[in-house]
């Protein structure tokens, strides 16, 4: 038996949450549980739970995103929380980065295929792409690092007076108290913790929200998104 003949029928919970994007939800859960645990990017046991504690999962994410606004999924891997949010949400516009070749040839596909004109992908680390990628409303991740240090990725990627998302499990009061320090060096002005998924997922997601002042990610980082746009002019000038 292949892996992809493990994924389970779609929960009824997904027509719902998809709408008509539904069968563009179960043919991405199929590509997740093929060609997604071929290249290494979802492991072979995480096939019989893909809809709940992975699509699912990052779906309801939509709950808390604003209406129209731009985002950026940082450290996208295959695409989770981004393509379920882009599929529940065509009025965003939202970038996926991630660094590693297989994955972003893996986003790539998947965007082509099922048609998410609203999407781009892009290949870097956040770092590298900082005063290059256009500051961005909402930054988005799941599972990528601990909150201080995703912070410290993600925060400088937002516009002023945006706010980051991180997808967490159950240590995100403590995360959070953990990252105090760090988030307000980041220019962060107020942390929180949101349940979302009320009936479709159990248990509820766990969204840690994070949002900035005038200045996100510091003094610092405002410092070296100058120095980058600087930079990027000189170059268009040449």
């Amino acid at each position: 038996m292949t892996e992809a003949a493990e994924l389970p029928p779609a929960p009824e919970q997904a027509r719902a949450v998809f709408g008509d994007r539904y069968q563009d939800a179960v043919r991405y859960a199929e590509l997740l549980a093929d060609a997604g645990v071929q290249r290494g990017l979802i492991g072979p046991r995480e096939v019989p739970r893909l809809w709940e504690r992975h699509i699912l999962n990052c779906a309801v994410l939509s709950e808390v995103v604003p209406e129209g606004v731009t985002v950026c999924d940082v450290g996208s891997g295959a695409g989770l929380p981004g393509i379920p949010l882009a599929l529940v949400r065509p009025d965003l516009k939202i970038t996926l980065l991630e660094p590693l070749l297989r994955r972003t040839n893996f986003l790539t596909e998947v965007v082509e295929l099922l048609g998410l004109d609203h999407v781009t992908v892009v290949r870097g680390r956040a770092e590298e792409v900082l005063g290059k990628l256009t500051p961005v409303h909402v930054v988005t991740a799941r599972a990528v690092a601990p909150l201080d240090r995703l912070a410290a990725w993600g925060v400088p990627l937002l516009r002023p007076y945006g706010e980051m998302l991180a997808l967490k499990g159950d240590t995100a009061e403590e995360e959070i108290k953990g990252a105090g320090a760090a988030l307000s060096k980041l220019g962060a002005v107020a942390t929180s913790v949101l349940q979302v998924g009320e009936g479709v997922v159990d248990p509820l997601s766990t969204v840690v929200r994070v949002e900035v002042g005038e200045s996100p990610g510091g003094v610092r980082f405002a410092a070296k998104r100058a120095k980058a746009a600087r930079t990027g002019r000189a170059r268009r000038r040449r």
